[in-house]
């Protein structure tokens, strides 16, 4: 199984950007499928994901500025961030589950993971 995600890249504050995974070695729509992000010298935090068989979720930092959204027949996931901030920049993970009603924070939940890819907000 193997994720790869794109679309990071550097943008000032109060841009949008968007970023794709794509998915390769299991059936995409049972599949939950998560962000995470990174900051240099901070933990892992759950940005949201998208329940195959159930809710959409989002962390309360980024809610109504993200948007999670698939393309099932494309075996793609999107985030849409908008209303960037300085603070959103990280590496930005994008994960994989087989638990299809799943949408929490849980890392342990997700079963694979992709390789990282860096967005930076300029102030």
């Amino acid at each position: 199984v193997q994720l790869q995600a794109s679309g990071g890249g550097l943008v000032q504050a109060g841009g949008s950007l968007r970023l794709s995974c794509t998915l390769s070695g299991r059936t995409f729509s049972s599949s939950t499928m998560g962000w995470f992000r990174q900051a240099a010298g901070e933990e892992r935090e759950f940005v949201g994901a998208d329940a195959s068989g159930g809710p959409t979720k989002y962390a309360d930092s980024v809610k109504g500025r993200f948007t999670i959204s698939r393309d099932n027949a494309k075996r793609m996931v999107y985030l849409q961030m908008n209303s960037l901030k300085p603070e959103d920049t990280a590496v930005y993970y994008c994960a994989a589950s087989r638990h299809e009603y799943y949408a929490g924070p849980r890392a342990d939940y997700y079963d694979y993971w992709g390789q990282g890819t860096l967005v930076t907000v300029s102030s």
